[in-house]
Formats: structure tokens, sequence, C-alpha cells
């Protein structure tokens, strides 16, 4: 790192800007799920709030990679921070006297422009990555780990805010205090931001953002199943069945259910990412060959399968919510995030390392397309599975999509020409 000052730098602006941008998100998301499962939405609208949301993330991750490669990664980094300021003072301006309809259709319509600001973000932090890291000593693992990591230890931060936000503030003043906020840090980044970071070139293709590498669609569609695994439970079903159990239906009791609720997912997301962030120390990224890298993801994916199907098996011996169900659920999620950490780590480096510097952008878009894909398979199955029938069929649903995921990531070949040394 001491021989790379200018890239620290950039890497650290681009960081901040990162974490910024996430700790928003992540207070959006709780606000958005509980303040509109306390007007009556069900399960099934309320993952309708969130469907456009990852429909755009999709759709921005596959023209991102071109768009960055065309105009520069700064340009769709400080892109996706202005839409998100844009977005939450929209999101103010709802109306809680619109019909259900017009709320839903608003509030997807304001989800799917975070969507796109979200992924603007994401695709070109993690694409500087690869320029900016250090290629020796497992550096690239490291640096994406870290980024990785911090930024999902800040996005579980973001719910326990929102959470917090919504029994204090209320909605309008929370989400006009983050767009303030948010405000000021993109200035900052504006200013600090050093040079360095590709700025373009004119003959980037929209056509070069499908990949021809075997190894990256395999890790994509590894990384489709993956994700949906996770929100499968994430977005709606755990929410609601927490706010269930722990509500009382009083105004205080709301108020604790959401600190609580949105205490769990903070610390959830905090330590998905603080195991996601020791990754590369866990796995011995720096002595450990490539070959090796590219099994274990196979191998870690069977072994985050087997905690949502013990808690399948949980949730059919209780016929309703009981108290040791809820402990077993709680722990269980847990464990299942440190696992899903390690399985998201490898895949993060993985990307990096099956690409190369020149159509980094491309790759990391497509594979972040097929991210956003997974989220939004998992959100929608989220509340159908949920609603349909209960945590059972919704954990069920989670661990057929990981048992895809590891079945994915078994076509992975370390022998291929592009994979680079760890």
């Amino acid at each position: 790192m001491s021989q790379r000052p200018e890239g620290l730098s950039a890497y650290i602006s681009v960081t901040a800007a990162y974490w910024a941008f996430m700790l928003t998100d992540g207070a959006l998301r709780m606000l958005v799920l509980l303040h509109f499962h306390t007007l009556g939405f069900t399960p099934v609208q309320l993952a309708y709030l969130f469907v456009l949301y990852e429909i755009a993330g999709m759709v921005t991750n596959l023209c991102a990679g071109w768009i960055a490669a065309r105009f520069g990664l700064t340009s769709t980094l400080y892109a996706g921070l202005s839409l998100q300021v844009v977005a939450l003072l929209a999101l103010a301006q709802l109306d809680p006297g619109w019909a259900i309809g017009a709320s839903v259709a608003f509030v997807m319509v304001v989800q799917g422009a975070s969507g796109v600001a979200k992924d603007l973000s994401k695709m070109s932090s993690k694409s500087a990555v690869k320029i900016l890291a250090p290629a020796e000593g497992g550096g690239l693992f490291r640096w994406v780990a870290l980024l990785t990591g911090s930024k999902n230890a800040v996005k579980g931060l973001g719910f326990l805010l929102g959470a917090g936000l919504l029994a204090t503030v209320g909605f309008v003043w929370a989400v006009l205090a983050m767009a303030a906020v948010l405000a000021v840090i993109l200035v900052a980044v504006l200013i600090a931001m050093p040079p360095g970071l590709p700025k373009g070139k004119k003959g980037a293709k929209f056509s070069e953002v499908f990949s021809k590498s075997a190894n990256v669609n395999w890790l994509s569609a590894a990384r489709v199943f993956l994700f949906g695994a996770r929100d499968v439970w994430f977005v709606v079903g755990i929410p609601i069945y927490f706010y269930a159990v722990l509500s009382d239906g009083t105004v205080e009791g709301n108020r604790a259910a959401f600190f609580m609720i949105g205490s769990f997912m903070a610390v959830w997301i905090i330590l998905y990412g603080a195991v996601q962030a020791s990754a590369p120390k866990l796995l011995r990224a720096g002595r450990t060959p490539e070959g090796e890298l590219v099994g274990k993801a196979r191998g870690w994916a069977w072994a985050l399968a087997a905690i949502p199907a013990t808690l399948t098996a949980a949730a059919f011996l209780a016929a309703q919510p009981q108290p040791w169900l809820t402990a077993l659920l709680v722990a269980g999620l847990l464990a299942f995030g440190a696992v899903f950490a390690v399985n998201s780590a490898l895949h993060s480096y993985l990307i990096l390392s099956f690409t190369r510097a020149e159509r980094v952008t491309m790759d990391v878009g497509f594979y972040y397309m097929a991210n956003a894909g997974g989220r939004l398979l998992g959100t929608v199955l989220s509340g159908l599975t949920y609603q349909a029938g209960g945590l059972a069929l919704m954990l069920g649903t989670a661990t057929v999509m990981v048992a895809l995921s590891a079945l994915a990531a078994g076509r992975l070949r370390a022998d291929h020409p592009e994979v680079t040394p760890a």
C-alpha cells in the first residue's frame, strides 16, 4: 500500500462514498417496510414495493458497465449518489391520504430510482477495486472483502437507523434528514476524490457487456440463487414474523417492535459484514492456490444450505409461533449470515479475479445484474411464500435456492485462461 498512495487515496474516497450511500439504503428499506406494514399492507403488497427496485437494479447493472466504460467510473458513482438524494426527497412527498394503489405505485417508482442509484454506486465502487488494489499477496481479495464487508456493516447500521428514526421523528422527517446528510457527503466526495480512475473510452460497445467467459457466467448463475436464498426470508417474511410475535398492537408496543426488529436486522448485517471483511484471513487468501478458492465456493454453499434446511424442519414442527422457534430462528439466521458472508466474499473476489482490467466494468456490471436478479426473485418469493405457506415454505424455498447456487458454483474451473493468481 505504501507504494501506491494515489491508489489508496482513491480507494478511501470510493469506500467513503459507498458507505454513505449504503447507510441511507439500509435505513430506507427498513423505513418503507415497517411504515407500510403498520398501514395494513399485506406481505405480497410489501414485496411489490421492492420489486421495481430490484428490476431497476438488473437493468442498471446491465447498462452501468457500459456507461462506466464509456464515461468513466467517477461519473457513475456521482450519478448514483445524486439520484439517491432525489429519491429520498421524492419519498417525502408521499401523502397518507392517497389510496393504497396510488401509494404502492408511487413508492415502487421511487424505489426503482433508488435501485438505479444503488447499482450505479455499487458497480463503480467494486470495479474501482480491481484497478486500485495491489496485485501481490492476496491484495485484491483483501481490498474487495474490506470494501464489501464494511459496506454491509454500515448498511446494518442503516437498518437500525431507519427503525429508530421511524419510531422517533416519523417517516417524512427521517427521509428528509437522510437526503440532507447524503447531499453534504456527495459534495465532500466531489471535492476530495483524487484523479486517476478511468475516464472512459468512446469505442466501448454495449454488446460487450455480455461475457463470453464460462467462469463469469456460472459465477453469475450461482450469485442469482445465493442472493435469492437470502432475500426470500430477509425482505418480508422474517421482519413480519418478528413483528407479529413482538408487538402487542399498541403505539408503545409498535415502537418497541420497530427497535427490536431493526436491531436484529442491523446485527445480522453487521455480523455479515464483519465475517465478509475477515474472509481473506479465514480462507488464507494470500497462501491459498486459486484452484482451491474456486473449489471452496462450492463447499461453502453446501454448508450454507444445511442451515435453512434445519430451520425448515423446525418450522414444520411448530404449528404456530413459539418462543423456542423464535429463539432458534434468531440463532439460525445469525449462523446463516456468517456462512453466507464467506460465500458472498468468495464470489466478490472471484468475479474480479476472473475478469480482465480492460473489461472489468462490463463483467462486474453483468455479475451484479445477476445479483439483482436473485434479489428480485427472492423479494417476490418472500411475500408469496410467507403468505401462502408461512415460515416452513419460505425457509424451504431458501434451502432449494442455496442448493442450486452450490450446483452452479460446482461448474467453476480454475484452469481457464482468465483466472489470475490469488
